[in-house]
């Protein structure tokens, strides 16, 4: 179990956390859990904490050309902004946090192995399989914020996100939801029909 817990960091709200997590940094502060479905155009995302109570609403619009995310508290505070820049000779998403914070999320980061990427802008280090959102987020003084895993088999996207900075846990779900974004456009570049779609004007 601790072999498949090392690379599969997914776990069920109410659920014990991951042991290798666990043995590694200690028990996280709280945790988190998303769900998306991409299947529509409007995608709107709720990620709830381990009693399912609503902690954050996530709304974006597939088919815009600058994919434009909004993410809010469960207040309905503004949190961050995440958008799609495309023209410059490589696509980003740049998220801007309601502080005015700004920090770019590249396809650099997205590798199809186990990798290290720095975010720009925040000073933080992703380490482990990124392209699969099953990885570990850095600060600059090596010292651990979260840990996310991806659910492997989900009709829905679904990650398990353990807390161990809670006054980062704003930053940290934006850039999850940043990722998100990317893969989905990686996954998006093969099909030509929904290419076509996300070149329509908002």
């Amino acid at each position: 179990m601790a072999i498949i817990s090392r690379f599969h960091r997914y776990r069920g709200q109410g659920k014990e956390a991951n042991e290798v997590n666990v043995s590694r940094f200690g028990e996280p502060d709280h945790s988190l859990f998303i769900a998306t479905n991409f299947w529509s155009f409007r995608q709107k995302t709720k990620i709830t904490d381990d009693e399912g109570n609503v902690v954050y609403r996530v709304q974006s619009r597939s088919i815009s050309l600058h994919d434009k995310t909004t993410i809010k508290d469960a207040k309905g505070n503004l949190v961050a902004k995440v958008e799609r820049k495309v023209l410059t000779l490589r696509e980003y998403h740049r998220v801007t946090m309601a502080d005015g914070t700004q920090f770019d999320v590249s396809h650099e980061l997205l590798r199809l192995i186990s990798d290290v990427a720095n975010i720009k802008g925040l000073g933080w280090q992703l380490r482990g399989n990124i392209a699969s959102l099953n990885f570990e987020l850095y600060d600059i003084d090596n010292s651990v914020i979260a840990v996310v895993g991806k659910k492997l088999i989900s009709i829905k996207d679904k990650y398990a996100i353990d807390i161990y900075r809670p006054e980062l846990e704003d930053e940290v779900v934006a850039v999850i939801i940043a990722l998100q974004h990317q893969l989905r456009d990686r996954t998006n570049k093969s099909k030509p029909s929904n290419m076509v779609l996300n070149m329509l004007p908002r």
